[in-house]
């Protein structure tokens, strides 16, 4: 008999694991890859977009860090933003935390049956054991509490929740990927001087190790100082016309030679499939560029690409509230909030001049209901019950930590009452 249950090892139900672990919860996660960490390890989602600094619920995320930056794999950013992680150790760190705050792992397993009972739920886990060529199919788990934090809502799926979704409301998703080999200072003199906004292009120095950051999309509504780069690249037959759709690299924190790239930007594919033959094919390109036209990458190479593609938005649960746009641009305050922030709505677009960028005037909150979908039932994550725009802001990585957490620190409280 569990406490609680969570489907899915990503962000936030990383933070809820260990939460509710060292809240003396017991506590199970369920993840069907092979490690843990989500949209940070398995997407190379990196860096971890900046949030309020009054953020709230951000033990998890400061453990993190901490636990990180000890074995050279977190970095502060020169605003302040300590989101710059190392995705391979990230594996390891969250292996060390949540093991030690008591949590049990089940790796490359999924939930494939649900029974719900009047206060729990009866569980059945599918264990994939390719060594031996088996599936293994678990005895019955009862848990009080549920945790659907799989990104998907495929909990919520099973036991037929309502869905907030319209096929209308999409962004596109990416494959990332790093390049090894880059002459990082000569990159990083090189761009400083060839782009002189600071609101996009940034580099500092930790350490003896150089930590930057450039970017390029194909809108014509800001200057860009790499358009015409991209443009002469198109010309050329190195880039398509959908390769120079949008371009970010970073820094990785713990590897001097190494750059991540959030890109490229996918806009058009019928099938999972596609999108990833279609996006390493970019990649290939983009790295052919990168070696082409930017200085410090001549001999540059393609390191990693991402196990799984970047998900901006997907299916979104109805819960207890739905948390809207208005709630979040009126900083709407709550009896319990479980999250507080400042990250502007963030919707990217497939269209030229389409994707929106909107900066809030004050902090908002994010409440409790908005986890909930029924009794011992929750979602967290991407997921969440809020509208399309307000998803678009929340659903970044610190936000997803607090959620997590928040709601780990909700649950342990009932079950202490």
């Amino acid at each position: 008999m569990y406490d609680l249950i969570i489907a899915g090892g990503g962000t936030a139900g990383c933070a809820c694991a260990y939460t509710a672990g060292k809240l003396g919860l017991k506590t199970l996660i369920v993840e069907k890859k092979s490690f843990l960490g989500g949209s940070i390890t398995a997407s190379l989602v990196i860096p971890a977009m900046k949030t309020s600094d009054n953020a709230i619920n951000t033990d998890f995320f400061n453990k993190l860090y901490l636990e990180l930056e000890a074995i050279g794999g977190a970095v502060t950013y020169i605003d302040g933003n300590k989101g710059w992680f190392n995705p391979e150790l990230v594996k390891i760190t969250l292996d060390k935390m949540l093991t030690e705050a008591g949590v049990d792992i089940l790796f490359e397993s999924t939930i494939e049956k649900i029974e719900e009972k009047l206060s729990s739920y009866i569980v059945t886990i599918e264990s994939d054991n390719t060594i031996f060529g088996t599936t293994e199919l678990s005895h019955p788990i009862e848990t009080k509490y549920l945790v659907d934090a799989t990104g998907d809502a495929k909990i919520c799926e099973k036991l037929n929740c309502e869905k907030l979704n319209s096929k209308t409301e999409t962004q596109p998703a990416n494959l990332r990927f790093i390049m090894s080999g880059v002459n990082v200072k000569e990159f990083s003199d090189w761009i400083i001087e060839f782009d002189k906004d600071r609101n996009v292009t940034t580099s500092f120095t930790k350490d003896g190790n150089i930590y930057l950051s450039t970017a390029y999309t194909w809108d014509t509504d800001r200057h860009w100082a790499l358009a015409p780069i991209f443009k002469r690249a198109a010309e050329e037959g190195i880039l398509t016309n959908e390769d120079c759709n949008y371009f970010q690299i970073f820094s990785v924190a713990g590897t001097p030679d190494s750059i991540a790239f959030n890109a490229p930007r996918l806009l058009k594919y019928s099938s999972l499939s596609e999108a990833y033959i279609k996006g390493r094919a970019s990649i290939l390109r983009i790295s052919k560029f990168c070696r082409t036209y930017l200085k410090g990458f001549e001999n540059s190479y393609i390191s990693n690409i991402s196990n799984s593609l970047g998900v901006r938005v997907s299916t979104r649960i109805k819960g207890q509230y739905v948390y809207s746009a208005n709630d979040l641009r009126s900083g709407k305050k709550f009896k319990h909030p479980i999250v507080k922030s400042n990250y502007p709505i963030d919707v990217h677009s497939a269209q030229k001049n389409s994707s929106v960028l909107e900066k809030v005037s004050q902090e908002y909150e994010l409440p409790i209901e908005s986890l909930i979908v029924k009794d011992n039932l929750f979602v967290i994550g991407r997921c969440i019950s809020a509208d399309f725009e307000a998803q678009g802001a929340l659903r970044i990585i610190p936000s997803c930590f607090s959620m997590g957490e928040g709601l780990a620190k909700f649950l342990a409280s009932n079950i202490n009452l």
